[in-house]
């Protein structure tokens, strides 16, 4: 399986609260960010999230749209993002959206991990991709 490893850049922007119902507000988060290396892309992400009364708990689902280059092959694709924070333990499931792939990337499967060390933003993309 091929693997994509390079940083990226990221700004957010906070899109105002979420009325959850009852008292309960979410947030609404946009990112806007820039991939180098074998991805070579920008993307917008729309991120839901939750905090919980139990500090270091929350939860956030997110959906991206990437346009670009992976490997010199060019088109866009969709992510979808689950993320846990369990009392300070986070999980993150990262996952191309199935048939989401278009050009050529189309057919394009695979997960992403994100990496944040002093700041600095690092993405590793585990992928599939037909023949071309």
């Amino acid at each position: 399986m091929p693997v994509a490893h390079g940083r990226f850049d990221v700004k957010r922007t906070p899109q105002g609260a979420l009325d959850l119902g009852g008292d309960a507000q979410g947030m609404h988060l946009r990112f806007d960010k820039t991939f180098e290396g074998p991805l070579r892309a920008t993307s917008v992400v729309h991120m839901m999230a939750v905090g919980t009364a139990v500090e270091g708990s929350a939860g956030y689902v997110a959906i991206e749209r990437l346009d670009g280059t992976l490997d010199g092959r060019s088109g866009a694709f969709s992510m979808m993002h689950f993320g846990v924070m369990d009392r300070g333990h986070p999980s993150l499931r990262v996952e191309v959206v199935p048939d989401s792939g278009t050009d050529e990337l189309t057919g394009l499967r695979g997960t992403m991990t994100i990496d944040i060390t002093n700041g600095e933003h690092a993405y590793t993309l585990d992928y599939t991709l037909p023949a071309a």
